[in-house]
């Protein structure tokens, strides 16, 4: 919950600086303060409020999260006193968030975030990317895993459904691929027409690595030293990579009509409205993930046990452990295990979760969060116009924008397509036994 609770706070502050960037909020601010906040700013009487508005909200915010990440470096345990600033004084935070906002809209010139949001917070923006990147293709393994995990550990011990965790990984492998290659067809149907050579060659090789990867993930010799690699995991990447072309095609200027979203004047604004929503619940959710991912932690593979487990858990902790020796399953299966009795757990076990040890860095955690705010401020603000949409400015329409998302996709399937060579080209860093 505190995690969630976060991340709708990101979300606001999301919509709260897209707000801010269009028209009708910056008129207001202007009667608001009898022209103090005005339209115009430096010498040459550009426009920038907007620019600057989006900025003071999403520094803000960063700069909340910094001093959080600041306060709350080696707290491993709820046992530790700093815990509570994580998990409790909301107020707290809250009145901070509005008194930064507040500070920066009445203190810091616009000089200074003009100069930060063009030099500054691009490169923040950019290592938030790389991370989204890293979060997909690791979740798209362990998606994977916890499957297999699920239907072997049933097999072995008799207990749980395999038949819907078989059910699950067939049927979701095979709604991506359908899915990846239905949006194929409508992205070379409606955005790749005569002139549209940018559509025409992001969709083609984002179908050629597609294929490429689909072929790596079943080759005999990545199996032999990668077994759990396999279709399951690279229809989410192909599904993933896709949708981001898609999300590149169809947020590009349409100067050279290759968008014809743009031009549908009866659900414009419905589908600038719902992108920007679906955009920053996008960000808001590969922040939560990424802190208590294992990709992003230093948590250490083996699995730590205090006791002994209770004598109804033994035979199958132990059937278990013996397929864990022989690589039949990862050793995050005993992790998985509830070893100890009810009665054992103490009066308050249900009520703290993290009793023992926290389930995500704190500190890493407000970090990601500090570089998600940027990507937002950057990703509203990089070269953004309107369209002649009215009130609300798009997110993300333009060109560089679509470029970094297509860009985006071509390393999302290097990533992927180098965690299935990796094990083969180094396998004794990757404890691979044949």
């Amino acid at each position: 919950m505190t995690r969630i609770t976060y991340a709708i706070l990101l979300l606001v502050n999301s919509l709260i600086s897209w707000i801010a960037l269009s028209p009708f909020i910056v008129h207001k601010l202007e009667k608001a303060t009898f022209g103090f906040i005005n339209n115009k700013c430096g010498p040459d009487g550009s426009e920038c409020i907007s620019f600057t508005s989006v900025y003071r909200i999403n520094f803000a915010l960063g700069v909340l999260h910094l001093i959080l990440a600041g306060l709350l470096v080696n707290v491993t345990s709820t046992a530790n006193p700093r815990a509570v600033i994580q998990n409790g004084c909301w107020k707290i935070k809250i009145f901070a968030w509005i008194s930064l906002i507040t500070i920066n809209f009445l203190v810091i010139p616009d000089n200074f975030f003009i100069f930060y949001g063009n030099n500054i917070a691009i490169v923040f923006s950019t290592i938030f990317l790389g991370i989204g990147l890293i979060l997909l293709v690791d979740f798209a393994h362990a998606w994977a895993e916890k499957c297999l995990e699920k239907i072997e550990m049933e097999e072995l011990t008799g207990e749980g459904d395999a038949g819907f965790w078989k059910k699950l990984l067939v049927g979701g492998t095979l709604l991506m691929y359908i899915s990846s290659i239905a949006l194929t067809v409508v992205m070379y149907w409606f955005f790749a027409s005569h002139d549209c050579n940018m559509n025409k060659t992001a969709i083609t090789v984002n179908l050629i690595f597609g294929i490429i990867i689909s072929i790596m993930s079943v080759n005999q010799t990545i199996q032999e030293y990668n077994p759990h690699a396999g279709l399951a995991q690279s229809s989410m990447v192909v599904f993933y990579c896709t949708y981001l072309v898609l999300s590149a095609v169809s947020s590009e200027p349409d100067d050279k009509f290759c968008n014809p979203l743009v031009r549908s004047k009866g659900t414009r604004t419905v589908s600038v409205v719902l992108g920007a929503f679906f955009t920053f619940i996008a960000v808001a959710y590969t922040t939560t993930r990424a802190a208590a991912n294992t990709a992003f932690s230093s948590e250490p593979s083996d699995a730590i046990i205090n006791s002994q487990p209770s004598p109804r858990n033994e035979m199958r902790y132990q059937a278990i452990k013996q397929a864990v020796d022989q690589g039949a399953l990862p050793e995050s299966a005993l992790r998985q295990l509830d070893l100890y009795d009810d009665e054992e757990e103490g009066a308050d076990a249900g009520n703290d979760e993290e009793r023992t040890k926290v389930k995500y860095n704190y500190a890493l955690f407000h970090i990601i969060f500090f570089l998600a705010t940027q990507y937002v401020a950057t990703l509203l603000t990089i070269n953004v116009k309107q369209d002649d949409l009215g009130d609300f400015v798009p997110v993300g329409r333009t060109y560089f924008s679509s470029w970094v998302k297509i860009v985006s996709s071509w390393v999302c399937f290097l990533l992927y397509g180098w965690s299935l060579a990796a094990p083969v080209l180094m396998p004794d860093r990757f404890g691979v036994q044949l």
